[in-house]
């Protein structure tokens, strides 16, 4: 889950993507969930926490 209102766009979360599903654009994060493989790197690496662990998935 992505909180939009937190992302500073530093762009880490794309950086560490294996799949390069997250894109950093003018009005945050745009993320692929059909192609995302739920490593959570993204969410490792985010230094404001703006990226959140999806429990149902």
């Amino acid at each position: 889950m992505i909180v939009n209102e937190w992302c500073m766009y530093c762009g880490e979360c794309a950086g560490v993507c294996p799949q390069c599903v997250i894109e950093v654009c003018e009005t945050g994060l745009k993320f692929d969930e059909q192609t995302c493989e739920d490593c959570k790197f993204c969410v490792m690496v985010c230094p404001v926490g703006a990226l959140e662990k999806d429990e149902q998935k």
